[in-house]
């Protein structure tokens, strides 16, 4: 994992490299009334003032400084390009502006494959030091969920999602427990139907952490570890398949959110849970038409093996609400609809309560991690109709397919629970400043925020 710590130190006047911002509405006289060796030095560079764009200027010793446009894109990404492009150095920015969050993910690499590149770090001194250890674990957790998702799912199944849970309540002398293999099949049947066809090293499981005061506040936070999808019996193509290794997102990013909370000590009572599986074909896969019988005690109609992140959540959902909390979160790479509505950037979220939808969509706007609401609508509720079972798993037609499934998972979260469901992609299919092309985070500052003032303000 990329380290952050030494990538933002606090400003006691070390020697620095200067950052001045020039605002997009004065860079023109700004550029009029330079004069001589910088005039010249910003023609070298072709510095015209555009926005996001930057230069060096030098009086020939060993000191200088960088002027810079801040780039029309606001938020925590400002200072993203200038980490990614700037001579290895430290740096401080006059006159403040700009989130050192941009800075830090500006800098992430996922070398776990290849030899890393670069000259060097770029260190950032910030005054702001009351923020500066929050905002290196965001960085840190935000980095995790990256290395989770880019890792391919050869090296990255069950068991070794189970190892990262592990490392983690080690981290935090949490509890974990888990319960594999047959041992699933009464107990939560949908997770060992899905998973029952991978190989035993790779076998289903149910991870479980328990962190803090058993009388504080109930908070359960629970994320789909699916660590490879074919599709089942019903197959993926190949195209689709590709990417498949990031289809346990949603526990990357519960992991990366339980992380957060117990490293604020925040005072809840924390119920981390993660299905972890492999949606393998063999001659042990579940089936198109088979009647699962979940740990709720409903029964479902298989209509789509390639619709099976659904399945554990739901039993995972209802082992959550045995437990009272006051709130579940819910983490996962859940539908291809998510994205045809809205993109592979904002996340669809889901929830029946007003106080925290409002709360999530205020937080992801304050902190540039956008999440968009979309309806719990009652009136799609029956299209899970089922002619054998009390419900399936993926209505025929495809009509809304993130709002049915939205409402599928609803049918295991305890009637009158805070519940909020976030239909991730964990994935950026083209590069950004701070966002490498590849796995990504994305609503978890905003959870992150919320749980804070609720919890911890």
């Amino acid at each position: 994992m990329t380290r952050f710590a030494p990538l933002l130190l606090p400003d006691r006047g070390q020697p620095a490299h200067a950052i001045e911002w020039i605002a997009a509405t004065d860079n023109e006289a700004w550029l009029r009334g330079q004069t001589g060796v910088a005039r010249a030095q910003l023609a070298a560079q072709r510095f015209a003032g555009k926005p996001g764009s930057h230069a060096i200027l030098t009086d020939g010793s060993d000191a200088w400084r960088v002027v810079a446009v801040p780039p029309a894109e606001s938020g925590p990404w400002v200072l993203a390009r200038l980490a990614e492009t700037l001579p290895a150095g430290t740096y401080r920015v006059t006159g403040g502006g700009g989130d050192p969050l941009g800075w830090l993910l500006g800098q992430y690499r996922f070398d776990r494959y290849r030899k890393a590149e670069g000259e060097g770090p770029r260190v950032l001194l910030t005054g702001d030091v009351a923020r500066l250890e929050e905002t290196l674990r965001i960085a840190s957790a935000t980095a995790w969920v990256r290395d989770l998702v880019n890792t391919p799912a050869g090296d990255l199944g069950p068991a070794e999602l189970e190892a990262e849970a592990e490392a983690l309540g080690k981290r935090h002398g949490a509890a974990v427990t888990v319960r594999r293999g047959d041992e699933l099949t009464q107990a939560y049947p949908m997770i060992h139907a899905v998973g029952r066809a991978a190989p035993r090293e790779r076998a289903p499981r149910l991870i479980e952490l328990r962190w803090g005061d058993p009388d504080a506040p109930r908070l359960a936070i629970v994320g789909k570890g699916v660590c490879f999808d074919t599709g089942g019996l019903d197959l993926k193509p190949s195209a689709a398949m590709r990417l498949m290794k990031k289809d346990m997102g949603g526990a990357a990013h519960a992991l990366a959110l339980a992380e957060l909370i117990m490293a604020a000590a925040m005072p809840v009572r924390l119920h981390l849970l993660i299905p972890a599986v492999e949606n393998a074909v063999s001659g042990d896969a579940f089936r198109p038409g088979d009647v699962l019988r979940s740990r709720a005690g409903l029964t479902v109609e298989n209509t789509n093996t390639d619709a099976e992140g659904r399945l554990i959540l739901g039993d995972a959902l209802t082992r959550a609400g045995e437990e009272n909390p006051e709130l579940i979160l819910d983490f996962a790479t859940l539908t291809g609809a998510a994205r045809v509505a809205l993109g592979p950037d904002l996340p669809p979220l889901f929830s029946d309560d007003e106080a925290l939808a409002t709360d999530l969509l205020a937080a992801g706007t304050a902190l540039g991690d956008p999440l968009w609401r979309l309806p719990l609508w009652d009136g799609y509720d029956e299209m899970l109709k089922s002619e054998v079972a009390d419900m399936v798993n993926a209505p025929d037609g495809g009509f809304a397919g993130a709002v049915t499934a939205a409402l599928f998972l609803r049918r295991f979260v305890p009637k009158g629970t805070a519940w909020a469901h976030l239909d991730v992609f964990a994935w950026r299919p083209a590069s950004k400043p701070g966002r490498p092309k590849g796995g990504d985070a994305f609503g978890l500052r905003a959870c992150y925020q919320v749980l804070k003032a609720r919890y911890a303000g």
